[in-house]
């Protein structure tokens, strides 16, 4: 075989030189392909019709190698090769053929072509039609074949396209033991390498040195080998921040691109879009796994900085999507930010479920109960099972589910809970979360617990990865979107999951025998920690992998009571006109306020004056705003002054003004326990 285009000598010829050692050496590393060395054997041997061979995929797959592979095949069978790399030619015909040579070789092996493509056109009408009719020729590069060649009804019945993936795991290990891994380490780093030929490699390099890397992270030199043969073209900063966005979600659509890039977005997307190691999936954009970790590993070693700013932005447009009210598919937002976590516990089971990219987590029909069902029964007892079913028979629960083909693969099943709900009485998990809440802090009038009371798979229950999708998908919708003044989840693996709970910022609260089997409560006071605070915090532990309670900056006050709050409502409308004096007001510390409002007593004022409006939309609410605007906000020095601008006896005046209040208080309680909005702010 020729380095840059003579006929390679018979394999006679090789014997007693290094070029045949060489050789034999090579055959004995190579791995896989099975399919495409056959069907190149049957072109060059005659056994089918094919004359032209595409072979395409990202750097660093195994084009050259497979190419090397086919050369072996050809000279031992006796015929003979060319053998182009396009790096080393001038881009022009003359060139190319020049390197071809004469007479025709039986075998033409082009490596390279992206290249050559604006020759394209002479390659297809001149150059391969001129070859020999029993010749076989194989054009190899990364981008897939131009369309030209299957338009035409001629060539596509001549041509094979192989597109080039990942080794399967047993090939990935039988590659790495042909380099001599130790057999202990080839599972981890197989895994690391993704079944791309040349991470593998690479990997077995650093791992003959003496440390086998366990991340990628760990092994920087070969993560900067990696992006220099894989991702060498990215033009400028706005493409590298398009490519480290197709990186970091699990699918990039156009709206998430043009969220991080801005208006260059159609120009990157289509960049992107032509690179061979991004793939258009059935939603948006991805990356082959080995480049996307490959990628990720260099951005955040070379620009941390950069990469947690990115991470956060793409996290802030999912998290708007999630409460976007237009959002059709709010699970795939959700699916997006669970998909986010890259440090802490069970992140490589995170890491296997993006994989699998987003499957869709939607809410179960009464079909699928009797499946569902099932599942609890058999993993949990009858007795359980028909607790879930009288679950499923009350209004305040949510049933979440994953399925496939064959059925219901796992699914979640969300309950809100009250004081005096009848199955708090023969649900022992119920029970507790009531006595638990009662001595730590008991609910306000209106409120209620959310607990994440049954999950399971249809394989291995909670110990199955998809319990970690299923469960995490409908705890980030119910959190976000449904009020609640606790969250629990009831565990049966506190052993796998107990250390993801603590990362989550949860408490371990409660243990208690359920029919037989142990149940572990987590949980944690959501009106001390809203679901805000809660999205805030994973944003910074996503990364870093920190774990443990939410520090104490991030938490709000001890919730009023109805009482207390109601003075403080009656309080803050009497400093309206004086809003320094409501710096102290126990208001700002509710959730009348956003915890992280930069001016809390300027919000505070908008909310108090924005509901005060708001009243005008109710039956006879132009008149309870009319009395407190006219007492609070318009200046009058003293209430019997009010009444008299009012035109309204003093004791009708304060029994309208003692109404407005307490519709006040009522709306504004609403938001304090969430299931009000507060109003619209004007700026």
């Amino acid at each position: 075989m020729s380095g840059r285009g003579p006929a390679a000598p018979a394999a006679d010829d090789r014997r007693g030189l290094l070029r045949g050692l060489l050789d034999e050496a090579r055959e004995r590393g190579f791995v896989g392909r099975t399919e495409e060395l056959a069907a190149f054997t049957g072109s060059a041997r005659g056994t089918n019709g094919v004359r032209l061979h595409f072979v395409h995929g990202p750097g660093g797959i195994g084009k050259t190698t497979l190419l090397e592979a086919m050369a072996r095949v050809a000279v031992r069978d006796g015929r003979s090769v060319s053998y182009l790399d396009a790096r080393d030619l001038v881009c022009s015909t003359q060139a190319v053929a020049e390197a071809i040579g004469t007479p025709p070789p039986d075998v033409l092996l082009v490596d390279g072509y992206e290249l050559l493509e604006p020759l394209d056109g002479w390659f297809r009408e001149l150059l391969v039609p001129s070859r020999p009719a029993d010749g076989v020729t194989v054009l190899a590069g990364r981008a897939a074949p131009p369309r030209a060649w299957l338009l035409d009804p001629g060539w596509r019945q001549l041509s094979r396209v192989h597109h080039l993936d990942g080794l399967d795991p047993a090939q990935s290990a039988d590659l790495l033991a042909r380099s001599e891994v130790p057999a202990r380490e080839r599972e981890g780093l197989a895994r690391l390498g993704r079944g791309h030929p040349l991470a593998l490699a690479m990997l077995a390099e650093a791992a003959a040195g003496g440390s086998a890397p366990t991340h990628l992270s760990e092994a920087p030199d070969v993560v900067t080998r990696l992006c220099q043969v894989i991702v060498d073209d990215v033009p400028d900063a706005a493409h590298r921040a398009g490519l480290a966005t197709c990186a970091h979600a699990t699918r990039m659509t156009y709206d998430l691109l043009e969220h991080t890039v801005g208006a260059r977005a159609e120009e990157v997307w289509g960049w992107l879009e032509s690179r061979p190691y991004v793939r258009r999936g059935a939603i948006g954009l991805f990356l082959h796994d080995v480049v996307r970790e490959v990628f990720e590993a260099e951005f955040a070693h070379r620009a941390p900085d950069a990469y947690a700013d990115l991470h956060r932005r793409i996290k802030e447009y999912f998290l708007q999507r999630l409460v976007d009210p237009r959002a059709v598919h709010p699970d795939r937002s959700a699916t997006e930010i669970l998909m986010l976590h890259r440090k802490g516990p069970l992140s490589e089971e995170t890491a296997t479920l993006r994989d699998g990219g987003l499957i869709p987590i939607g809410r179960a029909g009464p079909e699928e109960h009797e499946e569902i069902l099932g599942l609890v029964a058999q993993a949990e007892g009858p007795e359980a099972a028909a607790l879930a079913e009288r679950w499923l028979h009350t209004r305040s629960r949510v049933l979440y589910r994953m399925r496939s083909e064959a059925g219901v693969l796992a699914f979640a099943l969300q309950v809100y809970l009250s004081p005096g709900d009848p199955l708090a009485e023969d649900d022992p998990v119920a029970a507790e979360i009531l006595r638990v809440v009662q001595e730590r802090a008991p609910l306000r009038p209106g409120e209620r617990i959310n607990i994440n009371r049954f999950a399971g798979a249809s394989e291995a229950y909670q110990r199955d990865p998809l319990v970690l999708l299923v469960n995490g998908v409908s705890c980030i919708l119910e959190w976000a979107l449904e009020p609640a003044a606790w969250t629990f989840i009831a565990s049966l693996t506190p052993d796998l999951y107990g250390a993801y709970f603590e990362y989550l910022g949860m408490e371990a609260m409660f243990s208690v025998d359920h029919f037989g089997t142990p149940v572990v409560g987590y949980g944690w006071d959501r009106r001390r920690f809203p679901a805000t605070e809660f999205f805030e915090l994973m944003a910074r532990r996503e990364l870093s992998g920190e774990t443990g309670p939410p520090p104490a900056s991030m938490l709000r006050p001890a919730p009023l009571g109805h009482d207390a709050f109601a003075a403080a409502v009656r309080d803050a409308l009497t400093d309206l006109r004086q809003p320094d004096r409501l710096a102290v007001s126990p208001l700002t510390g509710t959730a009348l306020v956003e915890a992280t409002a930069p001016a809390p007593v300027e919000q505070l004022v908008q909310v108090l004056i924005g509901t005060i409006a708001d009243l005008q939309r109710e039956p006879r609410g132009a008149d309870h705003r009319t009395v407190l605007e006219r007492t609070y906000l318009k200046g009058a020095p003293t209430q019997e002054a009010a009444a008299e601008l009012l035109d309204l006896p003093f004791s009708t005046y304060r029994r309208h003004l003692a109404r407005a209040q307490e519709r006040l208080i009522e709306l504004l309680w609403a938001v304090e326990i969430g299931v009000r909005r507060p109003p619209v702010r004007s700026d």
